[in-house]
């Protein structure tokens, strides 16, 4: 048995970690800065998962098992959850297409909409200021929030006690003042963390070590490469999908799958950026959670797709409907339980984590739900409506 599961699981195993590898491999050629070590880290990540998921994990089960013991796979409560399930997901893709009109339609009515656009994209000024003590950033941060009027970045460099300001205020706007306004600006936001009595001259020449200025036009380059590399990714692992399926109708699958998940992460950063207590901003973390969220979206994809193809084979006599409808129940358990083990883990990093990463935790947990529900609602039933009669699979050799 444990052979036997190891050997038909090898296949979806694969695939679905190369397709969230292939979209790593283009964030980190694209990417810049933070985004580039998210890439770097999710990459040896996807390895290192994918030598223990094989590997490590066999290894435990073979030692195990050959001592006649057995693995209780089940609890009495998980025992009976989606056990002989039989939902009906195919008879109700109908009302799913109208849903996934509805989003296709606000994905473009987000563009008209408008987004936030973080500094990145929006182009900023970059302030390195080091303090006489260790300064608590999240303090920091709603200090510089209430002056500027917007919460920029901020990050330690080299020491606890000297930090990166990053805010867009005011750079669009053209005068020879602009700057010395923003930088008083900084400084009485940054009062609180300065000695009693400190001068704006003082805090310019001792405290301030650096400043930068990102323009708009430099941030052109930026948000031209971050579409590259979304656009890039959802094509590379469609021709992948292709490869590995030899059937241009699971790619058609997985195309409306990812447009799908990407349109309604921009349709909530576009109309609930205003409703929410956090900033939703377009920026390289936005990318990379894109990016992120595309991968797990085709992780699930590609696992009811595999399971759809086996069972294709395995029984040639049944429709397609019914063979998908089957695929996606068998599947059904596996879906739930890796999505609600994501969506857990992403929700503790949005409830515990900084400001800083709320937008990009905010945008992974949308994209697990949206990931989950196109895997099953829109990815599979589509092979229904382009299939017709002819079989998803070949049959097995008896």
């Amino acid at each position: 048995a444990v052979a036997d599961g190891y050997k038909r699981s090898m296949s979806p195993v694969l695939d679905a970690h190369v397709t969230t590898l292939l979209t790593a491999i283009i964030l980190a050629y694209f990417g810049l800065g933070p985004v580039l070590g998210f890439a770097t880290t999710q990459i040896i990540g996807i390895l290192l998962s994918l030598f223990c998921g094989i590997l490590v994990s066999r290894l435990i089960t073979d030692i195990y098992t050959s001592k006649n013991r057995h693995f209780q796979y089940f609890t009495a409560v998980s025992r009976g959850v989606f056990k002989n399930a039989n939902f009906k997901f195919i008879e109700f893709r109908k009302y799913a297409y109208v849903l996934s009109l509805v989003v296709l339609i606000g994905g473009i009515a987000s563009f008209f909409n408008g987004f936030d656009e973080g500094v990145e994209f929006a182009g900023g000024r970059s302030f390195t200021v080091k303090f006489d003590k260790t300064v608590n950033i999240e303090e920091v941060r709603n200090d510089l929030k209430l002056v500027f009027g917007e919460a920029p970045i901020i990050k330690t460099v080299d020491t606890k006690n000297q930090i990166n300001i990053t805010t867009s205020y005011k750079i669009k706007d053209q005068g020879n003042n602009v700057d010395q306004e923003v930088e008083a600006l900084l400084f009485k936001g940054l009062a609180k963390q300065l000695p009693a009595g400190t001068t704006y001259k003082e805090f310019d020449e001792q405290y301030k070590q650096q400043q930068q200025k990102v323009l708009p036009s430099i941030s052109d380059d930026l948000k031209a490469g971050a579409t590259k590399a979304t656009v890039i990714a959802m094509i590379v692992i469609c021709l992948f999908i292709f490869v590995r399926f030899r059937d241009w109708r699971y790619s058609l699958g997985t195309i409306f799958a990812l447009l799908h998940d990407v349109f309604v992460t921009l349709i909530i950063f576009s109309f609930a950026r205003t409703i929410v207590p956090f900033p939703l901003e377009i920026d390289q973390h936005f990318i990379a959670a894109v990016l992120t969220v595309i991968g797990f979206s085709m992780n699930d994809t590609i696992i009811v797709y595999d399971r759809i193809r086996e069972d294709s084979r395995l029984h040639p006599n049944l429709d397609n409907a019914t063979v998908i409808n089957k695929a996606i129940n068998e599947t059904l358990s596996r879906t739930i339980m890796t999505s609600l083990t994501v969506f857990l883990t992403i929700l503790i990093l949005f409830i515990f984590g900084g400001e800083v990463t709320k937008g990009f935790a905010f945008a992974m947990l949308v994209g697990v739900i949206t990931g989950t529900y196109s895997s099953i609602f829109v990815a599979a039933p589509i092979l229904v409506d382009f299939s017709k009669n002819k079989k998803l699979s070949k049959a097995a050799k008896k």
